[in-house]
């Protein structure tokens, strides 16, 4: 008989409302102390989450707001984590804008520049957006002819791209591949390799058990993939939409140009091969059709457009093939009275 029972969804610290729950609530400094080290490779003795995100706050960002979690190690660094889902195909500028607030949230003024805490910033991607094949990427910036001279400490930044990492086959020795593998909760047997290697990935285990298992945490961690949803696919309808409409604007601006454009090439060319071929042939046959057929609107129009001096030769060219006036007067829009004078001159 077929099981009906509704399975429970598992969620894992790709959440991002799960993961600043996670390490920040209160209690659990061990496990960012711990995931801190094996990434910076330091000593950390203490930590100071800035801000616990409480549930209240989640509950204001959850349509979409930014999760970050920021802390203060006891060596006076500043540690800013962000996990992005989603590829909005702005990391780069989106991780230096995000630098530069945290530097100045932090920089009082009239600030001693040798008492400026360092920033780092620690980006946790689930997709890939680095073309290299490192999955943990550390940036600092060297001097241009002088690569090994490294200037500008005060503010770094980490890329650990997810997928790199599934394919990596890690050393799972190494505590940070403990870490990803358990923040990944992608392969199961790596996530079981890495809590019996670690003891702090023992206890993150039940911590996390329970996290997700609390109802209202739930219910955010369910809106804010909701809204990931949404928000891609109206970012997928906009450009299809936006491509569709563009596409119909562009053939529409495209036919006015080619027909004008066609339109004034043609009577640039229809006029000089009928001088040149024979004016009287030309008129006689292009001009007189274009009046029954319509080429009475397009002379107009193209005529118009500052040809006087032309419309003046068409009717000289008229009068030596003596042509009516009044069929003169319509094609050049001159008067008869202006026409007459030419037969004077």
């Amino acid at each position: 008989m077929m099981n009906l029972k509704k399975q429970t969804k598992e969620y894992d610290l790709k959440n991002d409302v799960i993961f600043t729950t996670f390490f920040s609530r209160k209690g659990n400094e061990e496990f960012l102390i711990d995931f801190l080290s094996a990434l910076l490779e330091i000593e950390i003795t203490d930590i100071e989450i800035r801000e616990e995100v409480n549930l209240e706050k989640l509950a204001q960002l959850e349509k979409g707001g930014r999760l970050d979690l920021q802390a203060r190690l006891n060596t006076g660094i500043i540690v800013n984590i962000e996990m992005q889902i989603e590829n909005q195909h702005n990391i780069e500028e989106r991780s230096l804008t995000y630098g530069a607030k945290t530097l100045s949230r932090h920089t009082k003024r009239g600030m001693d520049y040798s008492n400026i805490e360092q920033i780092i910033m620690i980006n946790i991607l689930n997709y890939e957006a680095l073309k290299v094949e490192d999955y943990i990427s550390e940036t600092v910036t060297v001097l241009k002819k002088h690569r090994d001279y490294e200037v500008i400490r005060g503010m770094k930044w980490y890329f650990i791209e997810l997928p790199k990492f599934r394919r990596a086959h890690p050393n799972m020795n190494e505590k940070i591949n403990q870490w990803l593998a358990f923040i990944d909760n992608d392969d199961r047997g790596l996530v079981q390799m890495a809590e019996k290697k670690n003891k702090t990935l023992e206890k993150a285990r039940v911590e996390m058990n329970y996290l997700t298992g609390d109802a209202e945490v739930r219910r955010l961690a369910e809106l804010r993939e909701k809204w990931e949803r949404d928000y891609i696919d109206a970012r997928l309808n906009g450009k299809k939409e936006g491509l569709t409409e563009g596409m119909r604007r562009g053939l529409e601006d495209g036919l006015k140009q080619g027909l004008e454009e066609g339109m004034k090439r043609g009577l640039e060319d229809g006029l000089k091969q009928g001088l040149e071929e024979g004016m009287k042939q030309g008129l006689e046959d292009g001009l007189k059709q274009g009046l029954e057929e319509g080429m009475k609107q397009g002379l107009e129009d193209g005529l118009k457009q500052g040809e006087s001096k032309r419309n003046v030769e068409i009717a000289k060219e008229m009068l030596k093939k003596e042509f009516e006036v009044s069929i003169i007067s319509q094609i050049t829009k001159l008067t008869e009275k202006e026409i007459e004078d030419l037969k004077k001159k």
